[in-house]
């Protein structure tokens, strides 16, 4: 069953058209993202999606890889995933360490770290669930750099988020890694906005 929230084929633009609004999207999605994102801890980001958000991406990847409608198909299969369904928040979050030999060193301690990723909202604490479109760690340990997760959230818990002033924290609980964030209220406004 296809979500109300799914993009299809019909919302993707011709690559003409999207060339001649790209740089204005561009700058639209980036001042939308800002309000999307949340540092945990001095190595990850956690980048909160939604319908735009993957709109942008899948014609982004149409336009850098050129595949025309022969990779519409495979551009939807691999984002709508990622888009909330009315009582989720989805994030992709991302290790980001610019040396890489440092990064490989970290990753390799992170193994199964997007197990580890939850929300807290009035004293609840949601896990999140990892996207299920392939193991994003490895058989030897090491973490992939770029985790998908899934925060499925109660009617109780969204109505708690969405409440002016309410905390809520972002947290990863590794045990080589065990940071958390209290998300701030721009962005707790603005991820209300994901939930029906």
């Amino acid at each position: 069953m296809t979500s109300k929230y799914a993009l299809t084929a019909s919302d993707i633009m011709p690559m003409a058209e999207y060339g001649k609004i790209r740089a204005e999207k561009r700058r639209a999605i980036a001042a939308l993202k800002r309000d999307r994102r949340v540092s945990v801890g001095p190595s990850a980001t956690f980048y909160f999606e939604n319908r735009e958000t993957m709109w942008m991406q899948i014609h982004e990847m149409l336009w850098i890889e050129k595949g025309g409608a022969a990779q519409i198909p495979d551009e939807l299969a691999a984002y709508n995933p990622l888009i909330p369904n009315g009582h989720e928040l989805v994030a992709t979050f991302m290790i980001e360490i610019d040396d890489p030999i440092r990064r490989k060193n970290v990753l390799n301690q992170l193994g199964g770290i997007e197990e580890t990723a939850f929300i807290t909202v009035a004293g609840e604490k949601i896990m999140g669930a990892p996207e299920e479109d392939q193991d994003r760690t490895a058989a030897d340990g090491k973490a992939s750099s770029v985790q998908f997760v899934h925060f499925a959230f109660t009617s109780h818990q969204i109505a708690e988020f969405r409440r002016p002033g309410a905390q809520v924290i972002l947290g990863l609980g590794h045990a080589n890694y065990a940071h958390m964030a209290v998300l701030p209220d721009a962005v707790r406004s603005q991820l209300s906005e994901d939930f029906d």
